[in-house]
């Protein structure tokens, strides 16, 4: 089932609170739905996993509480992998992950569920390659650069490499400090797929939410911590969703794409990232897949779509309703939150399928 392309959002910065570590329920403050437009439930949810879409999932528990007293939910951005060992361990209600599970994962979350583990794309955007560097406001990188740069061995911002893809730009000595996720991340196994299916020439790293990095990259834990780590040190270059670079001032490099073209990253080129992505013909477990490679003029390549997991059966009673009406919130209506927060609406076609898969939880 081919998917119908997102909507031309342009990108702009995210909230003045997106950047905290915690996302708590919240009850007052710019709610853009109304109740009369939003089905509630009461109770509480806790989630937990990916530091890609806590920025916007922040947004929809305090949209979302607004309109429904007696609704408590909390977030927390403890990255993808972390947040589906949670859910397999039975302590939170949903988790947050930008990529699928591997096998032994699904294995326990099914345990815990006593039935089939499904994820649903909850919201989509770019993987921004974001740096520091005082000199150059204006960055294209291609993926074997991209490659070397994160396995060290491209160590300068002069390096040819650099300037084949920057013609005409004066370019600094100074030297790169590359700064990777050093949690389980799946910002990190969209980011390793995309140099892994675009420059395997050039990438050794292989791909997951956790690699073997040269001693020469530097860890930091979270897309916030990375983030932190580039927007101190001059040369320094990160990848993690884009809202984090405008938060923290920092350059988005344009990143060239299959169709040769070094697109910049903006809710138009996300969507025409997904124009050919696909979905299961059938079933609720919907595991999204797409061509990091493909040709589609306008594509920005590193884009992610980022899930959420639950249990397509076996939620606790008391959850259910509150775990159906703030999911059925977050792809209707959240959705509209979207370009404003540094991310793009989900295709139609993606979200009408979730809808009906969160109908169909039991």
């Amino acid at each position: 089932m081919v998917l119908a392309a997102a909507g031309a959002v342009a990108l702009s910065a995210c909230g003045s609170d997106s950047q905290g570590g915690t996302t708590n329920s919240a009850s007052t403050g710019g709610a853009s739905a109304s109740s009369a437009a939003t089905n509630c439930a009461t109770g509480d949810l806790k989630g937990a996993g990916s530091t890609f879409q806590k920025n916007i999932v922040a947004q929809w528990i305090k949209d979302f509480g607004a309109a429904c007293s007696g609704a408590t939910i909390d977030y927390q951005g403890v990255g993808s992998g972390a947040g589906i060992t949670q859910f397999g361990a039975n302590t939170i209600d949903f988790a947050g992950s930008d990529s699928v599970m591997k096998p032994d994962e699904q294995a326990a979350a099914d345990k815990r569920c006593g039935a089939r583990a499904i994820h649903l794309p909850i919201t989509a955007g770019g993987i921004a390659i974001m740096y520091k560097l005082s000199s150059v406001k204006d960055l294209q990188l291609s993926p074997a650069t991209i490659a070397g740069i994160f396995q060290g061995t491209i160590k300068k911002w002069d390096d040819p490499a650099v300037k084949a893809d920057n013609p005409g730009v004066s370019l600094p000595s100074t030297g790169i400090t590359a700064v990777h996720r050093s949690d389980s991340s799946g910002t990190t196994s969209v980011f390793s797929k995309f140099v892994n299916a675009t420059a395997s020439a050039s990438w050794k790293l292989g791909e997951g939410k956790e690699l073997k990095w040269p001693a020469s990259i530097q860890g930091a834990k979270g897309s916030d911590g990375v983030s932190q780590a580039v927007a101190g040190s001059d040369g320094a270059v990160t990848y993690a969703e884009v809202s984090y670079a405008t938060a923290s001032g920092l350059g988005v490099a344009k990143v060239k794409n299959g169709a040769g073209e070094y697109a910049a990253l903006d809710g138009a080129s996300v969507g025409k990232a997904l124009e050919g992505a696909t979905l299961p013909a059938s079933g609720n477990d919907l595991q999204v897949k797409y061509d990091f490679a493909n040709t589609t003029p306008g594509a920005y390549p590193i884009t992610a779509l980022s899930y959420e997991i639950v249990c397509s059966k076996g939620t606790p009673p008391a959850k259910l309703a509150l775990l159906k009406a703030f999911l059925t919130y977050d792809v209707t209506t959240g959705q509209s939150a979207a370009d404003g927060l540094g991310f793009a609406p989900l295709p139609q076609t993606i979200a009408d399928k979730v809808k009906t898969a969160i109908d169909g939880l039991a």
